[in-house]
């Protein structure tokens, strides 16, 4: 598990289709003052854009600190990993310990689909990015200030449109230097991470319901989550 607050950047050093696994492997280096892999172990959690990856190789020997993750067929076709290209940047962040403060939200690494930046504008010294979900189903779980991973950060939901099927965060000045968000243009995608707790809300009372009883009133279940999220969660921008 993570909380969506991006512990440093790396850069992809390759993304090998071909690997000697006979799979797909990404290669990430670090800066050289980088402490993000002090006690990491093989087998570990790194959150890469979002998407939680296991640590295959570490190598903190070299001046250029780096590690190695393998990526399974069915993270390609979900995430935008795939897109990743020699020098790209990338968000990193550790699995949570159990002494970690909570300043995001909970987000598992579990990417539920893209989307596809379709406008940025300037507002004052932030940055305002609207957002349209390659699967539109997600936004039934996105409400008006409540949270959001995007390439694992946790932001602010500013705005919803599931009419129109979009929604706008918010990047203050901090953020845009600490996220690679800030660096994409129109046209590119990001990973999206719901809230799941909206999930296990949505799922708890359709059981309660039964399934005759979702049918009937499925528009006013979703309302009712989405009224629930933002109501107990409340909203995190960076």
């Amino acid at each position: 598990m993570f909380t969506g607050l991006v512990e440093e950047i790396g850069v992809v050093a390759e993304l090998n289709p071909h690997d000697e696994t006979g799979g797909t492997s990404l290669t990430i280096r670090l800066p050289e003052s980088s402490k993000l892999l002090e006690g990491a172990l093989l087998g570990d959690s790194i959150s890469i854009n979002g998407v939680c990856l296991t640590a295959t190789n570490i190598d903190v020997q070299n001046a250029v600190p780096s590690f190695k993750v393998g990526i399974a067929p069915e993270t390609l076709r979900l995430t935008n990993l795939g897109e990743l290209k020699k020098d790209s940047n990338v968000n990193l962040e550790r699995a949570v310990r159990a002494d970690t403060r909570m300043g995001g939200h909970f987000v598992q690494g579990h990417v539920d689909t893209t989307a596809e930046i379709v406008d940025v504008r300037q507002d004052g010294n932030a940055l305002t990015f609207r957002f349209s979900p390659k699967s539109v189903d997600v936004l039934k779980y996105i409400v008006f200030k409540g949270y959001v991973a995007l390439d694992g950060t946790s932001l602010t939901v500013t705005q919803v449109n599931d009419t129109e099927g979009w929604f706008e965060v918010m990047l203050i000045a901090y953020t845009q230097e600490k996220v690679v968000v800030a660096q994409k243009k129109v046209g590119e995608t990001v990973n999206i991470e719901v809230d799941v707790l909206a999930k296990y809300a949505e799922k708890s009372m359709a059981g309660y319901l039964g399934t005759q009883g979702e049918i009937l009133v499925k528009p006013i279940l979703e309302q009712m989550v989405q009224n629930l999220v933002a109501q107990a969660m409340g909203g995190h921008s960076q």
